[in-house]
Order: structure tokens, then sequence, then C-alpha cells
């Protein structure tokens, strides 16, 4: 009321003036920052154009700064890590290929920023996050090639015409110190600038961590006909890896992951290191035409690299759990992988609504393009000496190994994709929509070996639909039913994968493609403060490439297939004004390999087969945070993250264990500038194996304590 009036008097003029108001444009929710105070997004842009949550038919998770803030996640592998149906395989050579459903994100590119694809070398912080969403299932139609179990979408915080600013200083545990800086200032009627800092020091026991990292954006037009921004981003982080731990394995025909060496130790060399830079630019622009219609278009360019060289450690031959103990052996074996992208890219999306035939529209079409050019050595360890072994006993031990490898060659990767795009959404009666999209990428890629010699190339001309229908019978719930597809194409790896002349394109054939069906309902609850999703999904892909076995001369089929079907669930928001609520699971009760060429090991190791369930598909995963006001200026929260049992991929044999962590988070407000907050996660001190590869596992981060002061101004 009080706006109301302020703006009414405003608008008034003197008796006798005849002055001329400028013209005020109201808005749209979606253009507005989101609050800092709420576990709930209402409307995104994960779907293209600005729509409603409930008006997205298919499974959305979302996690919003304020969620981020709370629980202290500030790597962006902690939040994929609390979002239901993700899993990690852990890295051959330490980039981790996230699963989303048991189908793979990272390596076919389904990490994005602001709708524009994110390159996969780089390590990710989320000082410039304003949330993450999820888009489950999937999702060609929108994001082209890749999103089989659907996609992960960054969004940068925007500047917002206020001048507020935030500093926080974080101390904790493995000598944890973290700084960040979030100023935004209104510089105009519809001008601001938005400046997020962030420095960090871990020393995590040995495997220490240093990231620097800075993002200025200034937006002007706010809210106007024509609206810009222009953006960059520094991201700097230095680290030494803890890549691995070695199993042992219960006895049985299908042995569980035994868990020995404590989370924390690190036993690589004191001169490994993972080292990796980001730096890009963002322009965008969006005009609003008078039919409330909106065109946004957005320009980046961007390099990214990265420079690995870990340990992988191992037992000595010989090493049982009989005889395991603080004089047991481990060796190093180096790992290494070294690489360079430059990554430009130009997104133009329309979003608007119209009526035609009696009918009303709502439409989103674009034009998606980008150019990737990448170098890469995935085994950079030639001329590397032998490293010397460390006992159980001694972590980090200091010992180092010399870097006598001499020039690093690199073989290239080059693509580039044009996608069409566009989507209609038809009322054809007060409660029911209709959705029919269709997508049409031209991608094109060239492989070439460290000799300079072109060894693989590929052109493909996709097309991808997607159709489903909304029941909305009131403003409060929505159900549907959707169809989507996707392909992965043989360069999702930024390689062909060439072997030996005699079969120099084992892995060079046409996409995996691949379906998903889901239907589900949404509803808005408790005075409509919370949203609450309920699906239940078949997704399926039904040519898949195999490459596991060793016929390797009959690699150039699509032989293979598999599906994976269970449901969604997703609670976020305020159940009253003290209490707050995010809940996510993915149940998975059915999985299974239906079609493979990988045979079955007579000992029943090795690599899975026909008939049985996918690696790195557990039959439940979710997290839980919650939190109360139980004074005025006291919060608590209290949280979950739990993961069933499920097999590495290529290990049959092999099971990790179900695991559930809790987290603990006391908040306290002193006054309107200043509070604390003390955050203990993994408060049992779970020892358990989080990533999983074939040989060996990434235990998942030991209890840490932290302690947060923060200020406003």
């Amino acid at each position: 009321m009080l706006a109301a009036s302020a703006g009414a008097f405003a608008q008034t003029a003197p008796q006798g003036s005849t002055r001329a108001l400028p013209t005020v444009t109201v808005v749209d929710q979606a253009d507005a920052p989101q609050t800092k105070n709420d576990l709930r997004v209402r409307r995104t842009q994960i779907g293209k154009g600005n729509q409603d949550l409930k008006d997205i038919p298919q499974s959305v998770t979302v996690q919003t700064e304020r969620l981020i803030d709370d629980r202290n996640l500030d790597d962006f592998r902690e939040v994929l890590k609390s979002t239901a149906g993700i899993t990690f395989q852990a890295g051959e050579t330490g980039e981790e290929d996230v699963r989303l459903r048991g189908f793979s994100l990272q390596q076919a590119g389904d990490i994005y920023r602001d709708g524009l694809r994110d390159a996969p070398l780089y390590e990710r912080d989320t000082f410039n996050d304003d949330r993450v969403e999820v888009l489950k299932g999937s999702a060609s139609m929108l994001f082209g090639k890749g999103s089989t179990g659907g996609v992960v979408n960054q969004v940068s915080k925007q500047p917002f015409l206020m001048t507020q600013h935030e500093v926080d200083y974080t101390i904790g545990t493995g000598r944890f110190n973290r700084l960040t800086g979030d100023f935004n200032i209104q510089t105009g009627e519809s001008a601001a600038m938005r400046l997020n800092v962030m420095a960090h020091d871990n020393d995590n026991h040995g495997a220490s961590q240093q990231k620097f990292g800075i993002a200025p954006t200034y937006r002007w037009g706010i809210g106007t006909r024509d609206e810009f921004s222009v953006g960059l981003v520094h991201l700097d982080i230095q680290g030494v890896p803890l890549y691995n731990h070695p199993w042992f394995l219960s006895e049985g025909a299908r042995g569980t992951i035994v868990p020995k060496l404590d989370a924390k130790n690190y036993y690589g060399l004191a001169n490994d290191h993972l080292d990796t830079k980001a730096d890009f630019a963002t322009f965008t622009h969006t005009h609003r035409f008078d039919n409330e219609g909106q065109l946004r278009t957005t320009l980046r360019h961007g390099k990214y690299e990265r420079d690995l060289l870990a340990s992988a450690i191992s037992f000595a031959p010989g090493t049982t759990q009989a005889n395991f103990g603080d004089a047991t052996v481990l060796r190093r074996t180096p790992k290494a992988r070294v690489g360079e992208t430059t990554l430009t890219q130009l997104n133009s999306d329309y979003s608007g609504s119209f009526d035609w035939a009696g009918k009303r529209h709502d439409l989103i079409a674009g034009v998606d393009l980008y150019r990737d050019e990448s170098k890469r050595n995935n085994s950079a360890t030639a001329g590397l000496a032998a490293a010397p072994t460390t006992l159980v006993g001694t972590p980090n031990d200091g010992a180092v190994r010399p870097d006598t490898r001499g020039p690093i060659p690199f073989t290239t990767y080059d693509a580039q994709d044009i996608g069409l795009y566009a989507q209609d959404t038809v009322t054809i009666a007060p409660a029911i929509k209709l959705v029919g999209g269709l997508r049409f990428d031209h991608f094109t890629a060239s492989y070439r070996s460290t000799t300079g010699v072109e060894t693989s190339a590929r052109t493909e001309n996709l097309w991808s639909p997607r159709v489903g229908v909304l029941y909305q019978p009131s403003a409060l719930e929505s159900y549907y039913a959707s169809f989507g597809t996707s392909y992965n194409t043989s360069a999702d790896t930024y390689q062909f994968t060439p072997q030996p002349p005699a079969n120099a394109r084992a892995a060079n054939t046409p996409a995996e493609k691949s379906r998903n069906l889901e239907i589900g309902g949404k509803w808005e609850l408790f005075e409509r403060r919370a949203l609450l999703g309920v699906a239940a999904f078949y997704s399926e892909k039904y040519n898949e490439r195999n490459t596991d076995p060793d016929t390797a001369a009959s690699q150039e089929l699509l032989s293979g297939k598999r599906h994976a079907a269970g449901m969604e669930f997703n609670l976020a928001g305020r159940i009253d004004a003290k209490w707050d609520v995010f809940f996510n699971h993915t149940w998975i009760p059915v999985a299974k390999i239906d079609e493979s060429n990988v045979t079955l090991n007579p000992a029943g190791t090795g690599a899975q087969v026909k008939g049985d369930r996918p690696g790195l598909t557990p039959k439940h995963s979710g997290s839980l945070w919650t939190t109360y006001r139980v004074l005025p200026k006291l919060r608590l929260g209290f949280g979950l993250n739990w993961r069933g049992e499920q097999n590495p991929e290529g290990a049959r044999h092999v099971t990790a264990d179900s695991f559930v962590t809790a987290d603990a988070m006391a908040e306290y407000t002193f006054n309107e500038t200043w509070s604390a907050k003390l955050n203990v996660t993994n408060l049992a001190d779970k020892l358990y194996a989080d990533g999983l590869y074939r040989g060996f596992y990434v235990p998942g981060a030991p209890r840490r304590v932290e302690l947060t002061v923060k200020t406003m101004f």
C-alpha cells in the first residue's frame, strides 16, 4: 500500500504543471532477482522463455541461493550431490562424469550457465550463482545434443535496482578460510552494477585448494523496452587433488566395497596439482515488444584451461584386510590430463503470446550457434619416473616426483553447431493446453591426432521433437504428460577414440538416441508458499554404442539398449512464517541393460552385461533440508543426503553400500547488519564411497565444522 501511494504521489503533477512523466514498465517477476530468503522459485528460463515452473511438463529441481548459502555449498559438485538422481563416476583422469538417472551428463556437455553450454574442463564455484536448476529427462528439443538424463543450468547473479552489499567470511576445519563479497550499486534510474568476488584457501589435510574469483556485471535499461547487460568472469583454482582411495571387497560373488582409509587422508605427492582457469565475457540484449513478447539475445566467448597431474593410489601386491595396518605399502601411479577449450556461443530466444484461430498460443522459438575449439592430452604422463611408495600410517608425507615430461603433445577437436527450434503451447480449453515443439541441428566435428592428421570427422543433421499436454483445473494445480527425445553424438567426449589403423573409426558412429515419457503433477501448497511436484518417468536409450568388449573390429555398432523407470518427488517452499523445507527424491525401481554385445566374463567380473542393472543407478537418492526459526533471532537447520547401493560402471561384481549423511546449521542474527552461522557437515563422520570407478572410489567428505560471519549494509 505504501508503494502504491508513493507511486500515485510521484505521478501527480502540481496544479498548472504540464510536465510529462517518463514511461514506467512493470518488470515481470522472472526478470527480478531471486530473493535470498526463499527456497522456492516460481519462474525460470530453463525451459526457454520466461515460464512458471507449473507450465514445464517435466520435473525440475531448483537449489536457490538461500539453500546454497544455508548449507555452505561453495563447490558446484556439492550442489549436485544434494540433488536427487545424480551420481558420480570418478574420472579416470580426474574429471568427474556426472550421471542423472544413470545417463551421462558432463561428458555430453549437459552443464549450462544462463542457458549456454558450459565448458567441461574447469572446476566450478558457486560464488556467482543465483540458483542451480536441474531439468530432468530428455531435452534435446531445447538444448540440442546430449541431455538424455537432463540438463543442469547455473543461473548467474544479476544487478538489480537497489544499493545493497553483503560480505561473508568463513573459517573451518582443515584450515578452511573463505571470503566472499556481493556488491550491488544502483547507478541510475534503470541501471545497476553488481560485483561478486571470492577468495578461498583450504589446506584440507594435504589436498589443498586455493581459489580466486571475480565477476563484475553491468546492466542498464532494466525493465525498459531495450535492456542490456555485460558481464565478465575470471575464476582461477589451484589445488592438490585427492584422486582416489583403493578398496577392499567383502567376501562373496558380488563383493561390497569396504573403505579402510580415513576420508581426509591424502596419499598423493606434494607436487601433484589440479589447476583450472575460466575466463569468459557475456553480452545480453533483451527487447520487449508491445504485445508482451520479448527477444533475448546472448553472446558469450570464453577460454577454459585444465592441468592435472595426480597420483592414483593402490595397495601393494599381497595386501589383504587381514594384514592391513599402518605399515601397509601404498603405490602411486601417475594420472594426467592437460586441456584447453575456446568456446564461442550465440543464442537468441523469442517468447511471446498471441491469439490465432480462436486459441491462445504461447510461443518460444530460437536459434543456437556455437563453435568449440579444443586441444587435449588425456594421458599426459610420458617421461615421468616412478613415484616413491608411501605407508598407510604416513599420509601427506611430503614426497615429490620431478616433472620430467617435457613438451606435451595435443590432439585437437573442433566442432560447430547450428540449432533452430520452435515450441507452441496452445490453450484449447480453459484448463487444457497442448505442447508441441521441434528442433533441427546441423552438427559437424573433426578430430586430429597429435601429428595433426585428421583421423575422424562427422556431420549430423538431427531432429528433436517434444509433445505434451497440461491439465490445469485451477491456479493451484497442474497435471501433465510429455514425451521428448535426445541424442548423443560420437563427439560428446571431445574425441572419437581413434584406434589403430585397422579400426580407426571405432567410436565414429551415428548419434545414440533416447526418449523420455513423463506423467506428473505440480501443486501450490500452504497459501502458495510452496510447490510440490510428483512424476513418473520412463527413460530409454535405444541404440547405445557398444565399446567395452575386446571385439574391437566390430565396434561400429549401435546395438545396445537400456532403460530406467521410476518416480520423482520435489517439494520446496515455506510451510509457515517460521518453517522452510526443501525435499527431493528419485526412486528408480527398474533399470536394465536390455541389449548389449558385452559378453559375460566366466568369473562374473567385468562390465555389465545384458540383464544387469546399469552402473551408477541407485534405486533411491535424494536430499532434505529444513530450517525453523525457534526464536526471533535464532534459526536452526537440519539436512540429510542419501543414496542407495550401486555398482561402478565396468565392475558388475562390485557394490558400493547405501549411505545417509546428516548436516546441521544454527544461525543467529544480531541486528540488521550482522549475523553468524555455524555449519556441521556429515555430523556422524560417515565413511562412504561417493564417486565410483571400476578400480577405485573417491571417499565422501569427512565431518566439517565451519563458522560464517556475515555483514549486510
